[in-house]
């Protein structure tokens, strides 16, 4: 599987009660199809798998196959502290018709890139699925390091990695040393930088409520190869990846990004509290100015 555009890892709308609200994950869904994304990820960090046990986490791969219905790739999440549980979440994925499978670092256990190796290989082994892999050690803290790359050259699936470090370095160390592992641009901030490196897709976040900027930025960059125009649409996104960053609203902030597009996807779950009054009139403001700037550079209608 050749992963190109964009991806968007899929929020998990729920009611005041924390119970799964159908109606909004499906217009949700709807709304990044209709948008032209590329691919939908389900139980990555912005759909809250960690906050979920895990016959839910099976009931959403089941719910989001319908919603989806094969109008894009899914991409399931297999992230848990434990090698046993990931396993069957890929049994699961595959059981529930995953177009491919994410693989992150196992949190909190901090293994060595050989330990990381072999819990992936194990992922691989029940899956037998296009695998992109997650390197994100500010939640993790840990590095999927050379060695664990390595290792993972012995299967073919691992066809892509999410890079989420921030280090630039790492980004050069992919782009030259491991170029049958495809570049996914997992630090937002750093997107212009991933598409100049030469990645084709982009994990964003902010896509659940601002698909039509994402692809923009893709489209200038990895389609047109346009990098003038890119580093304009990608100034005009900085405030709004900022506001994101800042604080450890991330969930929150994506979550209220759609009650913007008229698509109420509740509260995140607990310890995670919603946005307040300020936080909400910052991220509305940020968000309403970054539109009409994309919109004045692609001369697309507000």
């Amino acid at each position: 599987m050749k992963f190109e555009g964009i991806y968007t890892p899929l929020v998990a709308p729920f009611f005041d009660d924390f119970t799964l609200n159908h109606d909004a994950m499906q217009q949700t869904v709807d709304l990044l199809v209709n948008a032209g994304v590329h691919g939908i990820i389900v139980a990555g960090t912005t759909g809250e798998y960690y906050a979920m046990t895990m016959k839910e986490r099976v009931y959403m791969m089941g719910v989001a196959k319908e919603m989806i219905a094969g109008r894009v790739p899914m991409i399931i999440g297999t992230g848990a502290i434990r090698t046993e549980d990931s396993v069957e979440y890929a049994r699961q994925a595959k059981l529930h018709g995953a177009d491919a499978i994410l693989i992150a670092t196992p949190p909190y256990a901090y293994p060595t890139g050989r330990e990381i190796a072999l819990h992936a290989l194990a992922i691989d082994r029940e899956a037998n699925l296009p695998a992109m892999l997650y390197n994100y050690p500010g939640r993790m803290s840990v590095n999927m390091d050379e060695e664990c790359l390595d290792r993972l050259g012995r299967s073919p699936n691992f066809c892509a990695i999410k890079e989420s470090s921030g280090d630039p370095n790492r980004l050069h160390m992919l782009a030259r040393d491991y170029p049958h592992i495809a570049l996914s641009c997992g630090m937002d901030d750093q997107a212009l930088e991933f598409f100049a490196w030469g990645a084709r897709s982009w994990v964003c976040a902010g896509s659940n409520f601002a698909p039509e900027a994402h692809i923009a930025l893709y489209q200038a960059c990895a389609v047109e190869g346009d990098f003038t125009k890119g580093r304009a649409i990608m100034s005009a996104m900085l405030p709004l990846m900022r506001v994101l960053e800042q604080g450890g609203k991330f969930i929150q902030c994506i979550k209220h990004g759609l009650t913007m597009r008229g698509v109420d996807v509740g509260p995140p779950r607990k310890p995670l509290q919603p946005l307040n009054k300020d936080d909400k009139r910052e991220l509305e403001q940020v968000i309403k100015t970054m539109n009409k700037t994309i919109n004045r550079i692609t001369g697309a209608h507000s």
